[in-house]
């Protein structure tokens, strides 16, 4: 039921396009702007082609990042995020975290999902060939981005439970904990940022776990 309301509101906060035609990725427009497609797709006796937009270089925790929906090159509609449209077969549904894109699917009716395939030019693109292209390479920066995440994901929990555990009630109840980790302060600056640049690193996989990437934010 809450994943049922949860896709009613997403689909209101869909809006019409205007026509305008597909712009091409430049270089410049890396870091704050994600591309992906899907198609062909077969309905009614034709094929449609599909294409995600979505232009991040403002906060992407502001509640204003749009994701653009365009058909066959041409501006079809327009959503805030979460972002849920719905296509010839079913839907594309687009979210993002504060590192990037975390889900860019398609969802048929009967419940399949795939993911759409970033442009080559974008920066999600030119990730998935390094994957392709340089396997061993690709495994490895994600391995590293893996531990970053859990360095910091342990970190932020030693921080919240030392504070927490020095509550009264709870220190008289299971006593007080002390971290026997301290750290000075331009490593933990260090961490905090490996940490982000993991999650970084990940979005543009669309990999994303909230509890290690949410812990980065």
């Amino acid at each position: 039921m809450f994943e049922e309301r949860r896709r009613r509101r997403a689909a209101q906060r869909v809006k019409g396009g205007d026509g305008r035609a597909l712009e091409r990725f430049r270089w410049w427009q890396l870091p704050g702007r994600a591309l992906f497609h899907l198609g062909p797709q077969r309905g009614d006796g034709r094929q449609w082609a599909y294409a995600v937009d979505v232009r991040h270089w403002q906060n992407q925790g502001s509640g204003d990042v749009k994701a653009h929906l365009y058909l066959d090159g041409r501006h079809h509609a327009e959503s805030k995020l979460p972002a849920l449209f719905p296509v010839e077969g079913g839907a594309i549904e687009v979210a993002m975290s504060g590192f990037g894109i975390k889900r860019c699917h398609y969802v048929g009716v009967d419940g399949t999902e795939r993911q759409l395939v970033p442009d080559p030019r974008s920066a999600e693109g030119r990730r998935a060939n390094l994957d392709r292209k340089h396997p061993v390479v690709s495994r490895s920066i994600g391995f590293v981005s893996l531990v970053m995440l859990l360095i910091g994901a342990a970190l932020l929990a030693v921080q919240i439970i030392e504070p927490v555990s020095a509550i009264p009630p709870i220190a008289e109840s299971i006593g007080s904990f002390r971290s026997p980790i301290s750290l000075p302060v331009w490593l933990n600056i260090a961490l905090g940022l490996a940490a982000a640049l993991g999650s970084t690193e990940r979005a543009l996989r669309l990999r994303y776990n909230w509890l290690l990437d949410g812990a980065a934010n």
